[in-house]
C-alpha cells in the first residue's frame, strides 16, 4: 500500500477562495474555485480539463461549521466540526460505514484522516510560505478528491474560527 502526495495551495490574491492542487512532479492537477459574494461558502473542485468532480457547499442552517460535498446531483459526504477544547476534530460523514475523522492540532499545522481506527491521510501545514500552503499523503487505495476537497475546506473553517 502506497502513498501519493500532493501540495495544496491557496491562492493569495483571489476574492473567491480559490487553491491549486499539484501531484509530486508539481504539475496541476486540480483547482478548487469558490464563487466570491455567494451566501455561505460554495466551492468547486475542478480536473485539469476544468470539469467539476465535486461541489462543496456550506449549510447555513447548522448550528456548527457543517459542509457537503456534492458529485452531479449526489451528495456523497457532510463535513462536520466537532466540540473540541483544544484540539481541532471534524467527521467527514459517507453514506456506510466508510466515515472519516479527522484530528488536527489546535493551530491547524497538522492533521490525519483516520477511517476504523487507521490512518489513511496526513496533512502538514508549512508554516513558511506566505499563502496557505499544505503537504497532503494519501493511502492509494482512498478517495483523493473527495479527502483533497476535504482538506480545503478544513483550511477555510479553522481560518474562520482562529
Amino acid at each position: 500500500m502506497g502513498k501519493v502526495s500532493y501540495q495544496l495551495k491557496r491562492k493569495i490574491w483571489s476574492f473567491n477562495k480559490s487553491y491549486d492542487i499539484f501531484d509530486e512532479a508539481g504539475d496541476t492537477v486540480f483547482q478548487v474555485v469558490g464563487k466570491p459574494f455567494s451566501w455561505g461558502n460554495k466551492l468547486s473542485l475542478l480536473n485539469i480539463d476544468g470539469e467539476e468532480i465535486l461541489k462543496i457547499k456550506q449549510t447555513m442552517a447548522a448550528w456548527k461549521a457543517t459542509y457537503e460535498l456534492i458529485e452531479g446531483d449526489m451528495l456523497v459526504a457532510i463535513l462536520e466540526k466537532e466540540f473540541s477544547w483544544f484540539k481541532r476534530r471534524f467527521t467527514l460523514d459517507i453514506p456506510g460505514p466508510n466515515d472519516y475523522t479527522i484530528k488536527g492540532d489546535f493551530w491547524a499545522h497538522e492533521f490525519t484522516f483516520e477511517r476504523s481506527g487507521e490512518t489513511v491521510a496526513r496533512v502538514s501545514k508549512d508554516i513558511f510560505k506566505m499563502s496557505d500552503t499544505y503537504g497532503v499523503r494519501i493511502r492509494e487505495e482512498e478517495d483523493h478528491e473527495l479527502i483533497l476537497a476535504t482538506v480545503v475546506v478544513v483550511n477555510l473553517i479553522c481560518a474562520a474560527h482562529s
